[in-house]
């Protein structure tokens, strides 16, 4: 009888420790320990706020330059072609945006 009380009690402790193995395993895999570092310190939600913020202005900055340079240089070559009456009105775009570098 004894032997198979310890039998039982050896099973529920493998099984125990199987199941501690694997939330052990999800918490790691779910960054827990990070994201309660995070929740925890107030300064680490500053700084990463703060420096996704200064990112995303920069990104933002260099895309609508891109995106403006390759806009202007659409419409000089709509230009180019001469059309009477869109040719004149985005030639004067163009020059109000010439002007304004």
């Amino acid at each position: 009888m004894l032997k198979l009380f310890n039998k039982i009690k050896n099973k529920k402790i493998e099984l125990l420790n199987a199941s501690i193995n694997n939330l052990i395993e999800t918490f790691q895999k779910s960054n827990i320990e990070e994201w309660s570092y995070i929740f925890g310190s107030k300064k680490e939600i500053i700084k990463r706020n703060l420096i996704a913020g200064i990112f995303r202005g920069v990104g933002i900055g260099i895309g609508v330059t891109i995106i403006t340079a390759v806009l202007v240089i659409i419409l000089q070559k709509i230009v180019t072609l001469n059309i009477p009456i869109i040719g004149e009105y985005i030639a004067d775009i163009v020059e109000i945006v010439q002007k304004s570098r």
